[in-house]
């Protein structure tokens, strides 16, 4: 970790010390592991559950005939079968992943393929106790984080942005859009769409899933009528289903942006807390000459 400068190159100045900092307390560290088990697990044991009735609808019941959402098999016109999922009036073949797919060298007709669901085979009392389980595990373990993070002061520094990084928005989707991502002194804390995106996650989409969750148990509608909350027990369901999906991508997203900004970096910092500043390269300023 040596200090000083050196110049490099008629109009760059290189600055060459290579900063650590402690970004992860354990708690955070901690959380974040536990998160990503449990949400593995509610995931693939949630489709366990879904696969018992693939479909989805809005209001109080179900209208079997009229289904938001559903996933399920049939024929084609020469007699052979296919997978479908059919969404809002409108049909999509997905045959080998959605409806149907292979099942120990046979093809069967599920919703989700077995390689996708907690246990592989249809089990709909072991999704439920996995799944249960895991929910309990994941608000506990949500509860610490928050009360941890707001006694600190880390939830207000990690997840809402000041108003410089505001008045930055656009320059930093198009960092992002061109996979330049903040350096030197900006890297040491969350740019502006990290904050907004985890503050999304946080304090909308996690919260909505809990309580959409508790809103289709039987037990806590005889004490709190949670269905007639979001309009019926039924389009609770289908909240939680489009909930679960918004976070598979948020999933899909942050694990693409650990890849591409670095993501031994990023990694060592979630294991051991520490993570790098690199060396950052700066137009030279007034009197520098190389």
């Amino acid at each position: 970790m040596a200090a000083g400068s050196t110049l490099s190159g008629p109009d760059i100045v290189e600055t060459v010390r290579r900063r650590w900092m402690f970004r992860h307390p354990l708690v955070i560290r901690l959380a974040h592991w536990l998160n990503v088990v449990c949400l593995a697990i509610l995931l693939m044991s949630g489709l366990q559950i879904f696969n018992a009735h693939p479909a989805l609808y809005w209001g109080a019941a179900s209208t079997f005939d009229k289904p938001f959402v559903a996933i399920t098999d049939d024929q084609r016109d020469d007699g052979t079968p296919r997978g479908i999922v059919f969404v809002a009036g409108h049909t999509f073949e997905t045959t080998g992943v959605l409806g149907l797919s292979n099942l120990n060298g046979q093809q069967a007709g599920r919703a989700f393929p077995a390689w996708a669901t907690l246990p592989a085979h249809q089990d709909l009392a072991t999704g439920r106790r996995w799944h249960f389980l895991f929910a309990w595990a994941f608000v506990i373990n949500g509860l610490i984080y928050l009360l941890y993070g707001i006694g600190t002061g880390q939830l207000r520094r990690r997840l809402v942005p000041d108003g410089d990084q505001m008045r930055g928005f656009g320059s930093s989707i198009r960092e992002h859009l061109t996979l330049h991502f903040p350096e030197g002194d900006e890297a040491k804390r969350y740019n502006v769409l990290q904050k907004l995106s985890y503050l999304v996650v946080v304090a909308v989409l996690l919260p909505l899933m809990v309580l959409t969750g508790l809103a289709m148990s039987p037990g806590v509608n005889a004490v709190v009528p949670l269905p007639d909350l979001f309009g019926g027990r039924q389009s609770a369901r289908t909240i939680h289903f489009i909930v679960t999906n918004l976070l598979v991508l948020f999933v899909i997203v942050h694990v693409l942006l650990v890849l591409l900004s670095g993501v031994v970096n990023n990694m060592r910092s979630m294991i051991t807390g520490w993570f790098v500043i690199e060396r950052q390269k700066l137009p030279a300023g007034p009197g520098e000459t190389p």
